[in-house]
């Protein structure tokens, strides 16, 4: 049975990584995975990916990047902790489409926004759940390290 922790707990590093990507690809979506050890629901490893859509209101993992992607997880005994995107527009919400294409029920849903929409600053870094199209936000705990 699946246990998910109510909690994404990332590092200070990863999480800088996550963000300079989501800016770095903007006005277009930024897109990748943080892998971690299977069965641990510790993020590790980044792997930003080429958003294959090249968009800024939609983002694709290219399907050759992906089944390398998942050859490499297998072989390395890792699974995919974190997935996240930007949008680029609008809150750090999942859309519709981000909801449809859930399809870790173990993975952390990060999503990054690039717009200032709560007058809160230049960008939100939220976390979700995704499990059969049910959207849960959970707490985000930066640490040093862990």
């Amino acid at each position: 049975m699946l246990i998910l922790t109510p909690m994404l707990t990332i590092t200070q590093a990863l999480y800088d990584q996550i963000v300079a990507h989501a800016r770095k690809d903007h006005p277009d979506e930024a897109c990748g995975v943080v892998a971690g050890p299977a069965g641990a629901d510790r993020p590790e490893r980044f792997i930003p990916m080429l958003n294959a859509a090249m968009s800024p209101t939609f983002y694709e993992f290219d399907s050759g990047d992906l089944l390398k992607l998942y050859r490499e997880l297998d072989d390395r005994d890792e699974d995919p902790v974190v997935i996240y995107h930007s949008h680029t527009a609008t809150e750090a919400y999942p859309s519709r489409t981000d909801i449809s294409y859930a399809n870790e029920p173990g993975a952390h849903y990060v999503l990054v926004s690039t717009a200032d929409t709560d007058g809160l600053g230049e960008f939100q870094f939220r976390s979700y759940r995704i499990v059969d199209g049910q959207v849960t936000e959970e707490e985000v705990k930066v640490v040093q390290a862990y």
